[in-house]
């Protein structure tokens, strides 16, 4: 049974405001109010309780002084229909700092109102059943992105395109889990066990085939976080040039000074509406005291986990045999050849055959453009039909990981485990599952996944 108007569920007694169009000045501010209190913050402020679901125009006045405060736009949408499942009022008022702050220090001075903190509108949404743990996740991911194909991804996400999977994937188990379990409830019935686990196998194997699948799918999260690309090499090839030239700013320190990079150096870049993380590193060479160590060991830990390898070798210097020789890429990873300063010579002659070679000049620019084109041809190649993806974070894989590894030990077990010990396999793979949408034991994780929201969300 839905709770009546302005008695929120989740144990929510109090009544929030915030500012959820963002800071700074505007032509309009959203201003939103939720909680049991928020028609009587409506009513206080704007003398009446606008219809619901309608745009009414209201003069704002402080309660306690009279004073006006704006002209703006009122929207009143009674609990349990509204975005948070709780009484929630939204102000559009003018965007100066300085109406702003009054409504909202007129809100603040009625009883039982207070501000909101980072992401609590979504979490009262969440507690209400008015949007999944995974559809947080992608609002979350929403109003971060940066690129289109961010944007794509998480619109999905937003909107239930993981919540839907994950339904289906419990759906499948719990047919599995009742079919097995009436080999239990019907042990005396000579046929229906082995009828029972034959009919239940099939369904079950091909859902951890689809785990499995989801979890060896890494493009969701490359979309999220961004391809890394790290930029390599010996000292004074010209990787910090390349990289402020790439970055079209001065992320990093030039130096002739061998060893200037000391610590790993990242730059997002927008390669065509995929978002990629330019990585610096420091040059490789023997070291010459702790500190450039360490810049070595964290370097050559970035390149073993980056997407692309970018080698730059300094291309005024060196024939084709020295710089194949130096190039010294972690097994297995793809790695392109820049070949630097090649305003400075000749360098056809030079390429290895090996990998793809760019021969550019940070200086001046040549090249620069082909080698950006290049990159955001990978970046797009990577992550082509990412778009919905099933994981995009951590915590949704760790609890898919552990729910494959359940079903996993039931299938693997299927002609010797009793039907108990199969079902009860089964049942902890479910609620690994529901952990991704929020359907069970998530109380510890809502701090983690609500604080990344901005104020008002």
């Amino acid at each position: 049974m839905a709770p009546e108007a302005g008695t929120p569920q989740g144990g929510v007694r109090d009544t929030i405001a915030a500012v959820s169009s963002g800071t700074g000045a505007a032509a309009v501010a959203v201003i939103r109010v939720s909680g049991p209190q928020a028609g009587t913050a409506v009513t206080a402020l704007a003398g009446r309780l606008p219809p619901p679901r309608r745009a009414s125009l209201a003069r704002l006045t402080d309660p306690s002084t009279g004073e006006g405060l704006d002209s703006a736009l009122v929207l009143w949408f009674p609990g349990p229909g509204s975005a948070t499942g709780e009484d929630m009022a939204e102000f559009q008022v003018h965007g100066g700092r300085a109406v702003v702050a009054a409504v909202l220090a007129a809100l603040f001075a009625l009883p039982g109102l207070r501000a909101a903190e980072r992401g609590e509108f979504s979490r009262r949404a969440f507690l209400n059943g008015r949007m999944s743990l995974a559809e947080a996740e992608g609002l979350a991911d929403l109003i971060a992105a940066e690129t289109a194909q961010q944007r794509r991804q998480a619109l999905a996400h937003a909107f239930g395109h993981l919540a839907d999977r994950v339904t289906a994937w419990r759906t499948t188990l719990v047919r599995g889990m009742a079919l097995v379990e009436a080999g239990i409830d019907f042990a005396d019935e000579e046929d229906v066990p082995a009828e029972a686990r034959a009919l239940a196998r099939p369904g079950l194997q091909s859902l951890l085939a689809e785990l499995q699948q989801a979890l060896a799918d890494r493009r969701g999260a490359m979309v999220r976080e961004g391809a890394a690309l790290a930029i390599a090499g010996r000292p004074n090839a010209g990787k910090s040039s390349l990289m402020n030239a790439l970055a079209a700013r001065d992320v990093a320190i030039v130096s002739d000074e061998p060893g200037t990079t000391r610590d790993v150096l990242e730059a997002a870049l927008d390669l065509d509406g995929h978002k990629a993380i330019l990585i610096d590193t420091a040059g490789l060479r023997e070291a010459t005291g702790m500190v450039e160590a360490e810049g070595i060991r964290r370097a050559r830990a970035r390149i073993e986990a980056a997407d692309l390898v970018l080698w730059v070798h300094d291309g005024s210097i060196g024939g084709a045999g020295e710089v194949a020789a130096e190039i010294d890429p972690p097994p297995g990873a793809e790695v392109w050849l820049v070949l630097n300063k090649s305003d400075l010579a000749e360098v056809a002659a030079r390429l290895p055959g090996a990998a793809r070679a760019f021969p550019v000049s940070a200086r001046t620019g040549e090249g620069l453009d082909a080698l950006t084109t290049a990159l955001a041809g990978f970046v797009a190649a990577r992550a082509a039909g990412a778009e919905h993806p099933a994981l995009i974070r951590e915590r949704q894989r760790g609890a898919v990981a552990e729910a494959a590894g359940h079903l996993g030990q039931a299938l693997s077990g299927w002609e010797t485990l009793s039907d108990e010990l199969i079902a009860e396999e089964l049942r902890l793979a479910a609620r690994a599952l529901g952990r991704v949408t929020g359907a069970i034991d998530v109380e510890d994780l809502l701090d983690v996944v609500f604080r990344e929201f901005c104020i008002g969300k």
